[in-house]
């Protein structure tokens, strides 16, 4: 991980407050799960999905760029981009400069399932409150 600064002793405000994070993240985590396994696909699945759509500045991502996106091993991404090409969900491509590179790429059923769960997350996400429209980052 990256480096931390020393973390000062949480009150039991902030308590409260990680508390309360954690139990609507784990709702939005269940919800999440829920739909997209009623949509036939896993959450790993729908988040590589997400992920390849929503890589900034393009339409692609390669499976190095996807496993630090997901936060898993390039060799898991690298099978979990294979069960997705298996299922219709993306193809794999050549790089343009460098051919070793691979880019992931949606197939029109990967999108059509993508936008379908996308909508339904970002509803939920706004009825938790969470700043979703404006983006913010600190």
């Amino acid at each position: 991980m990256g480096s931390r600064k020393a973390a000062m002793v949480p009150g039991k405000e902030d308590l409260e407050a990680m508390s309360e994070f954690r139990y609507q993240l784990r709702q939005f985590l269940r919800f999440s799960e829920e739909i997209t396994h009623a949509a036939g696909i896993t959450p790993l699945q729908y988040q590589l999905l997400l992920h390849v759509r929503g890589f900034s500045g393009r339409e692609w991502a390669t499976v190095g760029e996807l496993a630090e996106r997901l936060q898993a091993a390039p060799n898991g991404t690298a099978a979990l981009v294979s069960r997705c090409e298996a299922a219709g969900f993306v193809t794999r491509k050549p790089g343009r400069v460098d051919r070793r590179q691979v880019q992931v790429h949606l197939t029109a059923k990967g999108e059509r399932c993508l936008l379908k769960l996308a909508a339904l997350h970002k509803s939920e996400m706004e009825s938790f409150g969470w700043a979703f429209a404006g983006r913010v980052r600190q």
